[in-house]
């Protein structure tokens, strides 16, 4: 938790659209809300997938950050130019539309923009990288989806290490060379936008984590979970407490004009 010397922090979350029957509803997951509330001592706010109706700067100018949820939806292939997704391959163009300009408004403006799991891939996309789809089919690649029939536990425990850049943000927020990480994804970034820099790899050579170069504020994208447990985590809780602070620094300065 974030010790509160001035005004709570407003944290965006965009929405996914799920269809609960017959009605689309936009919803955000608990352990997404927890984590920008319990971790890094913010407000969350959930925005509405409502693509170019969303009056982007208008948000920016009220939220103190953006954190960039996982999800059980694939990015389209078509906004990197990629093949067309296997059959049964789940896609949230609602959510796409409103992500990919929300993500390159907040790192021109400066917004602390934290990423997770499909984030990654979203941040990618937005400024001009590739996505692998289905990572586990490439030869010499490690299966990176973990197992749908086990408990939930299970699926978010740690399985494999990444290694940390030395000298990178996410080396200096953690304080280590190498964490252990959960695995819960299919797809993955291929190339490495312009304008990112690599902050981890698995030892299979993918990339699990990418900062904006030069960025006016924190702007760092995971493909692991941090936000799983997190305060059983020294690891994600320091990720946490770093994405807090930075939206703090911004709500004070919002609150000094």
């Amino acid at each position: 938790m974030i010790a509160k010397t001035g005004p709570t922090p407003l944290v965006g979350i965009p929405a996914c659209v799920r269809r609960m029957g017959a009605h689309p509803f936009h919803i955000a997951g608990d352990k997404y809300v927890r984590a920008v509330s319990e971790g890094a001592g913010a407000l969350p706010l959930v925005i509405p997938a409502l693509g170019a109706s969303l009056d982007i700067g208008d948000l920016l100018g009220r939220l103190d950050g953006l954190l960039i949820t996982g999800s059980p939806s694939n990015v389209e292939p078509a906004r990197y130019g990629g093949p067309s997704s296997v059959a049964g391959t789940l896609h949230d163009p609602e959510r796409d539309d409103t992500t990919l300009p929300l993500i390159r408004a907040a790192v021109s403006a400066g917004v602390p923009l934290l990423a997770i799991c499909r984030g990654i891939q979203e941040l990618n996309v937005a400024l001009g990288g590739t996505l692998h789809q289905r990572v586990q089919e490439l030869p010499g690649k490690l299966d990176h989806r973990a197992d749908d029939e086990r408990p939930v536990e299970e699926q978010y425990a740690k399985v494999h290490p990444v290694s940390l850049t030395p000298g990178g943000v996410l080396a200096r927020i953690t304080g280590a060379a190498e964490i252990r990480v959960n695995s819960i994804h299919a797809q993955a970034i291929d190339r490495v936008a312009d304008g990112l820099s690599v902050e981890a790899v698995a030892p299979d050579g993918l990339v699990e984590a990418v900062s904006v170069t030069g960025a006016a504020s924190f702007a760092l994208a995971i493909q692991w979970h941090p936000e799983w447990r997190f305060w059983e985590c020294a690891d994600s809780s320091a990720i946490f407490r770093a994405f807090g602070t930075a939206c703090a620094d911004r709500a004070a300065s919002r609150a000094a004009l």
